[in-house]
């Protein structure tokens, strides 16, 4: 017998959503040539992958660049490499964003900045096989992916209303779809609900997009985009830190059928920079493709829900937003 949940939103499933995005798999990516020159872009999580391709295409269009990275050592590193190579500005604040006292200094460090943020890429993620805490008693998936965004966007959204001007991008992931069934509202912890590295994965991008929809709805008044994409089959160190088996598998067959992680930085750059997307707002791209929502991503109702259930989660541990 189905669920609640799996009974509301299997009518609502349609196999042309599949096809298109395994159709969107192959299609051309876009490019943008238009300069960044003086502007400011955000990346968490720039060190290494995605994040520290994306900061170095930035900076080659003239971008000033400002990185949110855990480990000190490797920020200094980037930042020497990517400023001495394109003569640009980049600095780094070094926060865990898998702990609230350092998301919040973030979010205070970035609130304070002299200058409008034209584009903050969140970034920052990873994949685990077993469940794991967070210092403050978070599941790691869910205080990564979800509560940091979440707690810097709130954080800065007076800035963005008062500079009205920027866009906000998540690198989410397809995987949000193996959140078949939504989210457990009363275990988004995964501590009632056996733990599967995949399916917590895919929870906190779903609730990363769902948080999207009602930030980009809030924020539209302001002349600030907010928009979410799946960076495509790439090379990183996501998921580094698993067991022998998922390394060899990692290295075997899914670093074998991956790219580098540079088309994923020209994605970001196009979804950043392009004057073509300069409206486009609550959406989200396979790299530079817009592309349909699964039903879960399209409730409304579930992401009220969820931003109602994480305030109430943050005001027990004594963040106030």
């Amino acid at each position: 017998m189905l669920n609640p949940a799996a009974r509301r939103y299997w009518p609502q499933y349609k196999w042309s959503n599949v096809f298109a995005m395994i159709k969107n798999m192959e299609k051309h990516q876009k490019r943008c040539t238009e300069p960044f020159r003086d502007k400011l872009v955000v990346i968490t999580g720039a060190t290494s992958g995605v994040g520290y391709h994306t900061a170095r295409k930035y900076a080659a269009m003239g971008a000033h660049v400002l990185m949110i990275n855990r480990n000190t050592e490797k920020s200094e590193k980037v930042r020497q490499e990517i400023s001495e190579e394109f003569n640009v500005p980049v600095e780094y604040c070094t926060a865990d964003l898998s702990i609230l006292a350092d998301i919040q200094r973030a979010g205070r460090f970035l609130a304070e900045l002299g200058k409008p943020i034209d584009v903050l890429i969140h970034n920052a993620g990873l994949h685990l096989e077993k469940r794991t805490e967070t210092a403050d008693g978070f599941e790691v998936n869910f205080a990564l992916h979800y509560l940091a965004p979440f707690i810097i966007n709130s954080m800065l959204m007076e800035k963005f209303m008062r500079d009205r001007t920027g866009r906000i991008i998540f690198v989410n992931s397809e995987a949000y779809r193996f959140a078949v069934w939504g989210l457990r509202l009363d275990d988004l912890g995964w501590e009632k609900t056996r733990y599967s590295g995949l399916k917590a994965y895919g929870a906190g991008k779903l609730a990363q997009i769902l948080s999207m929809r009602l930030l980009a709805k809030a924020l539209s008044p302001y002349n600030v985009t907010v928009n979410a994409m799946h960076p495509g089959m790439v090379r990183t160190d996501t998921g580094k830190d698993n067991g022998r088996f998922y390394q060899w598998y990692k290295k075997n067959f899914i670093d074998n059928k991956s790219a580098l992680p540079d088309i994923s930085a020209e994605a970001l750059y196009y979804l950043g920079a392009s004057g073509e997307l300069g409206r486009t707002s609550d959406a989200f791209f396979h790299l530079t493709t817009e592309e349909g929502l699964n039903p879960p991503a399209l409730d409304m109702e579930a992401a009220e829900a969820l931003w109602a259930r994480t305030i109430e989660l943050l005001r027990e541990k004594g963040v106030m937003l």
